[in-house]
């Protein structure tokens, strides 16, 4: 994954980003991009694709890479952004974001998947590159152990959810909670259409506005 990434640098770029995200596809909860610069022959055994991690390797190996890393930077995109410019835009919004609270510029970005935001550094997307390159890798692990502490954090004040187990994720169990009890205010209102009416969304949502009001 390291060679992968070195063919990238030049004398031009000295400093490669990788970018990736992790809660494209949860119900509840925001979604969260991580950005990441290593010395060029930075080595950390165990780094990959964090969806092939343990959630006990990627601790371990979140550690490692911030206090390996150059720099680095996370960025989090609430859900109601998510609803309100759709979870693509959202996930480019967090990306862009990330990289532009990194401490060094960068001179070249890679980003996992099909899809770039718009920036004035070259971006350069690699679909499954969180597999192939060593800093798309370490993003996508600091991405997925911050939303998983966050939506442990946000269990503790929505415990109904079980999000401490699912992540907001749609399992059944979770779905199946939803339509108990009815959504959160974290839950992406964009997202429920298939597990709720139009008219469950929309009188659940006008009874929690009056609440707050």
């Amino acid at each position: 994954m390291k060679e992968f990434d070195k063919k990238y640098l030049r004398k031009k770029i000295k400093y490669l980003a990788g970018v990736d995200e992790a809660g494209r596809g949860p119900l509840a909860g925001p979604v969260v991009a991580a950005a990441v610069i290593f010395k060029k022959n930075t080595q950390i055994i165990g780094v990959n694709d964090s969806k092939l991690l343990t959630e006990k390797q990627r601790e371990k190996l979140y550690k490692k890479i911030t206090s390996k890393a150059l720099s680095y930077s996370v960025s989090v995109v609430e859900s109601s952004v998510i609803d309100e410019v759709n979870i693509l835009n959202a996930t480019l919004l967090a990306m862009r974001e990330a990289v532009e609270s990194l401490k060094i510029e960068p001179d070249l970005i890679l980003v996992d998947g099909n899809k770039k935001f718009q920036s004035e550094i070259p971006v350069i997307t690699i679909v499954k590159g969180d597999s192939k390159s060593f800093s798309i890798a370490a993003a996508s692990i600091l991405a997925k152990v911050t939303r998983d502490r966050l939506m442990k954090n946000l269990a503790l004040e929505f415990p109904n959810y079980l999000w401490e187990q699912n992540k907001g994720y749609p399992t059944k169990q979770h779905r199946e909670i939803i339509k108990q009890v009815g959504p959160s205010p974290l839950h992406r209102k964009t997202f429920l259409k298939k597990i709720l009416s139009e008219q469950q969304i929309s009188e659940f949502y006008n009874i929690e506005e009056k609440i707050l009001q």
